[in-house]
């Protein structure tokens, strides 16, 4: 049985989280939190947002095939590990990374 969580059959590579839209999966952008079925990392989602995107642009031109629950599902994650995304989103910013 497909354990909706993972999106995958016994997948080692994918991390499941409590989260319906965030996933990680080893080798997908390094293993770090990343939109389930997208390349989409939560800390460009969340990047954009500190930087002036609104919701509803976000979803309208920078990323046309995320749905607002999974914008705002980023938003959550990022709540419960700010640490983390904050560190991701300052070295994107410094490395200028987009892996």
């Amino acid at each position: 049985m497909q354990d909706l969580r993972t999106n995958a059959i016994n997948s080692e590579s994918v991390v499941p989280t409590e989260y319906a839209y965030i996933t990680q999966e080893t080798g997908v952008r390094g293993g770090n939190p990343i939109v389930r079925g997208t390349r989409i990392g939560v800390h460009d989602v969340i990047g954009l947002l500190q930087n002036g995107e609104t919701i509803d642009s976000l979803v309208a031109q920078s990323f046309p095939n995320l749905s607002k629950a999974q914008v705002y599902e980023c938003l959550a994650y990022y709540e419960d590990h700010r640490g983390e995304i904050d560190l991701l989103i300052a070295r994107q910013m410094s490395d200028g990374e987009t892996s």
